[in-house]
């Protein structure tokens, strides 16, 4: 159990009221022991409603850094209370979804880069990673993505990583030199994921998107 995890749920048992501050990540709202906002710099503004609450919650739960709790009084919102084990089942839910799509975080706090040349006859997207596809710029990270989007950080990297198991997305490994020969870490699938909501920092040496691709996808989704 992670310690923001292990701080909520003494909280709840005592049923305290306050501000769980988790590193420089952001930080959980609690009222009466129940967690009833989730503020995260990895995710757009302030979270009230479930699902968005969850998507905050998830990148709280398995970010660094030991949690800080400032008692006091804070406004319930919209959002119906959640409690810790709630968003524990939610965190191992997403987890596993993800892993089961691609299971590597390579991707998740990286930029997304179409690859250059799609080898596929056929390729089957959702509304999602077509738009994904044809808005990576090969700077934006999946989280930047979806705020731009107006979509959630986890239907993001949902989207993201069955883009890498289908080889339409690629990485460079860190030092590796970029361009148009640089390896690529979506050939073979990798082991599982240690942690899909840890955040960090872009590996270096990404290579600018193919943007000949990008305008095919486009001029096929149109002729749809």
């Amino acid at each position: 159990m992670g310690e923001a995890l292990r701080a909520l749920h003494g909280l709840e048992r005592d049923g305290r009221s306050g501000v769980l501050r988790v590193g420089d990540v952001g930080s959980f709202e609690v009222a009466g022991g129940a967690v009833v906002h989730a503020e995260c710099r990895y995710t757009a503004g302030r979270w009230a409603e479930p699902i968005a609450l969850f998507d905050a919650a998830c990148f709280l739960l398995g970010a660094e850094g030991a949690p800080r709790f400032t008692e006091g009084t804070v406004a319930r919102g919209a959002a119906r209370p959640v409690t810790a084990a709630t968003l524990a089942a939610e965190l191992h839910r997403r987890r596993a979804l993800l892993d089961a799509a691609w299971p590597s975080a390579d991707l998740d706090a990286a930029p997304v880069v179409p690859v250059r040349r799609v080898r596929r006859q056929r390729v089957f997207l959702t509304g999602l990673q077509a738009e994904i596809l044809l808005n990576a710029d090969g700077r934006q990270t999946p989280a930047e993505l979806a705020r731009d989007l107006g979509r959630t950080v986890f239907g993001c990297l949902l989207a993201v990583r069955g883009l890498a198991a289908a080889s339409l997305v690629r990485a460079v490994r860190p030092g590796a030199a970029a361009g148009r020969d640089a390896p690529r870490t979506v050939a073979s699938r990798p082991g599982a994921s240690r942690d899909t909501f840890g955040g960090g920092t872009p590996p270096e040496g990404w290579a600018p998107a193919d943007h000949q691709l990008l305008e095919r996808l486009r001029a096929a989704l149109i002729e749809l």
